[in-house]
Order: C-alpha cells, then sequence, then structure tokens
C-alpha cells in the first residue's frame, strides 16, 4: 500500500476519498453502537454530511466518462443526495424501519458498492492499495 498516488491527485480527489474513508469508519461504527442514542444521532449527523461531501465532490471527478463528462457513479451521487436528507426526515418522523433500510441502502451501494469499483486496475485506488 501507497499513498503516493493519492497524495500527487487533485485535492477534490484527496477530499473525496478522506469523506469516503471517514463515512466507512462512521457507518461501521454505527453498526455496533447502540440506535437511537444521543451519540447515535450525533454520530449519523457526521456521516450524512460525510456522504453529502462524497456525493458533491464526485461531480468535480470526471476520470471515466460515458455521458459528457459524467458516468454512472454521477447518477448515484444524485440518488444519494436525495436519500440522506430523506433518511433523516424518516427518523424524524419516528418511521425507523424505513430509515434503517434507507440507512442501509446508503452504506452498502452509495459508499462500498461504488467503492469497490475505485479498487478496479488503473484505478487510483487500485494504485494506493496494491501499489
Amino acid at each position: 500500500m501507497t499513498l503516493e498516488p493519492l497524495l500527487a491527485a487533485p485535492a477534490v480527489i484527496q477530499l473525496h476519498v478522506a469523506a469516503a474513508a471517514g463515512a466507512f469508519l462512521l457507518g461501521l461504527a454505527q453498526f455496533a453502537m447502540p440506535k437511537g442514542t444521543p451519540r447515535h444521532r450525533a454520530v449519523g449527523y457526521v456521516w450524512v454530511w460525510l456522504m453529502a461531501v462524497l456525493a458533491v465532490s464526485s461531480f468535480w471527478i470526471h476520470q471515466i466518462r460515458l455521458v459528457g463528462p459524467f458516468s454512472p457513479i454521477h447518477l448515484l451521487s444524485m440518488l444519494t443526495l436525495v436519500g440522506l436528507p430523506r433518511a433523516v426526515w424518516l427518523a424524524r418522523h419516528g418511521r425507523i424501519a424505513a430509515h434503517r433500510r434507507l440507512m442501509l441502502v446508503l452504506f452498502f451501494f452509495a459508499l462500498i458498492g461504488a467503492g469497490i469499483f475505485t479498487l478496479l486496475p488503473g484505478r487510483l485506488m487500485y494504485a494506493v492499495v496494491f501499489g
């Protein structure tokens, strides 16, 4: 593992990776913590902001261009930006089962699923992880 490719990348990519790493770690912490507590809510809000930074920053990353400067990841980013406030709204309105489902979808598809594609040969994170 080497951080050199990441440190040489544009600042928006570094921000994107930092937000992804933070969201991944906090997401794992959320799975382990008791739900509905003030700590769960506080960590959850930080996670939502990290995911928003992750999604928004993706619009300035254009390594894969399928439709103009955009790729399917950008569609996922738009869905994430819609899903995040929806998930918060669901929790605030007591719809906890729906909140839980949406947060799990966001974690596993928008974060983990998209993250797996960054590990394909030729991608920056492949170079970071596998040298």
